[in-house]
Formats: structure tokens, C-alpha cells, sequence
């Protein structure tokens, strides 16, 4: 299963930082039961920052370069995230060469921070590998608000 986790890029400096959102549905199927209700796995906000800095690297390689996820040097979560609130991703590239990239990052919910992550050590491997470069491009001017491409 793919799961994507970006609905809008919101902000995009290339080779910088990047501003994400997304928009939790209590019809999605990842959420853990919990005795005060559903709430977003950890792990699955960890993935929408690490999902929005991919489209940073690749739309700052003109889509030639895909960020792979290697490490995470430490990530803190604050609080939990139930359906309906909408998720923003924030990263920003500390170093990058043709080979690896460092990121940092955090999501926000209402305006509270829900995880901070540091040291998002990336891999920056041939996109062609995994996805049409072509489809990318078409994917990345619908979450830029450039509706769809014919």
C-alpha cells in the first residue's frame, strides 16, 4: 500500500525549505485505537515531514533526484493528532551534496507542534528508479495548486 501524505505544498524555497499540508480524514485507515479515541501513529507523521522533504530534493533536482530515507538522528513527538486536523509539514535542508541530503523538520496541528525530527539523514538515488520523472512533475504542479495536467 502508498500511502501519500502531502495534499498541497503550501511554500517551496528550492534547496531550502519547504511548507506541506495535510488533511486528515477519520475515513483513512491508519488510525490507532486509543482509549481517548483514534489518533495518528506516530510513525505516519514521521512519514508526511519525510514525504515533503522528498518533494523538496526532487523539485529542486528538477525531479532527477529522490530523497531515501536512511536515518533519523532524534524525533520527538508532543502530542497526539485525531481526525480532521490538518497536518503542516515544515523542512528545511541543513547540507546536501549529489549523494546525501540532511534535513530538519517539524509538524504543527492547530498551531501545536507534534513531532520535531532532527538529523533526517537521505539518501539521493536516481529518481527514474522508482517513479516517471514525467508523473512526478505532473504530481508536483497539483500539490503547487496548478490543478491538473493534461
Amino acid at each position: 500500500m502508498r500511502f501519500h501524505l502531502i495534499d498541497r505544498i503550501e511554500t517551496l524555497t528550492p534547496r531550502e525549505t519547504i511548507t506541506a499540508r495535510k488533511v486528515t480524514s477519520v475515513d483513512e485507515t491508519y488510525w490507532q485505537a486509543t482509549p481517548n479515541g483514534p489518533v495518528l501513529p506516530f510513525g505516519l507523521a514521521l512519514e508526511a515531514l519525510c514525504q515533503a522533504a522528498t518533494w523538496l530534493i526532487m523539485i529542486s533536482t528538477d525531479h532527477r533526484l529522490r530523497a531515501a530515507l536512511l536515518a533519523v538522528g532524534e524525533a520527538t513527538a508532543h502530542r497526539d493528532v485525531a481526525p480532521g486536523e490538518v497536518l503542516s509539514m515544515h523542512a528545511t535542508i541543513e547540507s546536501m551534496t549529489g549523494e546525501a541530503a540532511i534535513l530538519d523538520g517539524t509538524v504543527t496541528a492547530g498551531g501545536e507542534r507534534v513531532l520535531e525530527a532532527t538529523g533526517i539523514l537521505c539518501a539521493l538515488i536516481d529518481a527514474e528508479r522508482l517513479d516517471d520523472p514525467d508523473h512526478t512533475r505532473r504530481m508536483a504542479h497539483q500539490l503547487q495548486g496548478g490543478g491538473p495536467v493534461g
